[in-house]
């Protein structure tokens, strides 16, 4: 693929990350993307280019797509914002909040270990509806119902559709707000960060389309009692193969997996998280507070995606096995198929990267070679 015109701006220090973002339409078939490095706060990469669909629609400065699981850890701050704030602690049971949840089993599943992925809860056995994820209620009552697929606090694997609708769902209980409004207000809002989760109909024109490969590829499989495939599949669409480019997708609030933003933003929202919980004036996060929640609470094999996994509260961390970049206090986490917002405390690195082209799980040739640019240019 031909490399199309790039846009934005890039400090000269930092041309290696420019000609990386170009190699990737040239040799990795990207369709269109942007890209955002921020150090000590300030922007020193903020560029975009190519495609927002496939009829040729130009990315654009304000361009945003789906960015799924990179929305998880806005979950997570939101959390923090009330641990903070002393409305919330790590250790609280998560049914001192949410008295329902206490059922089957969970009425001691603390905080520390639903946001660590080791709750035991990354999917719902009973078959739900097409479309069911847009009802805020009644995900949240199935979660709440649902019977542990491990003992909690005992494995971890990996919540895929579910850690938003669990985690925001707390944040509802603890605030009064719904998540959307209580993450625009608190953490988007004061930031002027473009992420939302509910797009309105007048925000569709600058929303790309995401392309995944043939649903071929992705056929659901059959409710196998714990197979965890089956957690990708139900309700059908939860994933967003097949209903990403909707309407009723956008609307939605379905923060596990349908978070929009560009890179720009996720630099700006990590810029806070590198500087300690503090950016221009916005003080989010005690240190302490950052601390605490980027230390590893949930290590070892992942009883969903089948390897390793490292989690601190909502943040992947580094790994050597999935390394985000040479730091060893650096986490954030990605998102299906490319997508990634990080932070180094150690550099004060920020780093966003979001596209509309599904490439691997597990080590996309895309955001590596931006990630390794960005450091060497050190």
């Amino acid at each position: 693929m031909s490399t199309p015109s790039i846009f934005g701006q890039c400090d000269a220090a930092f041309h290696a990350v420019r000609d990386a973002f170009a190699d990737n339409f040239s040799v990795n078939n990207e369709i269109g993307a942007s890209v955002a490095v921020s150090i000590n706060g300030q922007l020193v990469v903020d560029l975009w280019g190519g495609e927002a669909d496939l009829n040729g629609r130009p990315w654009e400065r304000d361009t945003i797509v789906d960015v799924f699981s990179v929305g998880k850890a806005m979950v997570a701050l939101s959390l923090l914002v009330l641990v903070d704030r002393g409305q919330l602690d790590f250790g609280d049971p998560v049914s001192l909040h949410w008295p329902e949840f206490a059922v089957e089993g969970k009425g001691s599943v603390t905080v520390a270990q639903l946001l660590s992925h080791q709750a035991g809860i990354p999917g719902i056995r009973h078959p739900l509806v097409p479309g069911a994820m847009y009802d805020w209620d009644l995900m949240t009552t199935a979660l709440a119902n649902e019977t542990p697929w491990w003992e909690p606090g005992t494995a971890l694997g990996y919540h895929v559709n579910t850690l938003g609708f669990l985690g925001g769902e707390l944040v509802r209980r603890v605030s009064g707000k719904p998540f959307a409004e209580f993450f625009a207000r608190e953490v988007s809002g004061p930031l002027g960060a473009d992420f939302f989760f509910g797009l309105g109909p007048t925000q569709d024109a600058r929303v790309a389309d995401f392309q995944f490969p043939s649903l071929a590829s992705f056929s659901a499989p059959e409710h196998n009692g714990d197979d965890s495939t089956y957690i990708y599949a139900n309700p059908p669409g939860a994933s967003g193969i097949g209903t990403v480019n909707t309407r009723a997708w956008r609307a939605a609030v379905h923060p596990s997996t349908n978070g929009h933003s560009n890179a720009r933003a996720i630099a700006r929202i990590y810029g806070l998280l590198a500087g300690g919980g503090s950016l221009d004036g916005v003080r989010l996060l005690d240190p302490t507070t950052l601390i605490t929640a980027t230390s590893e609470l949930s290590v070892g094999h992942d009883r969903v995606l089948d390897r390793k996994s490292r989690f601190g509260f909502g943040f992947q961390l580094t790994m050597p096995e999935r390394p985000l970049g040479p730091g060893l206090a650096s986490f954030g986490h990605y998102g299906a198929g490319g997508s990634l917002g990080m932070a180094d405390p150690d550099t004060r690195i920020a780093f966003g990267y979001c596209m509309n082209r599904f490439g691997l799980r597990w080590q996309d040739p895309r955001n590596r070679a931006l990630l390794s640019a960005t450091y060497a240019c050190l």
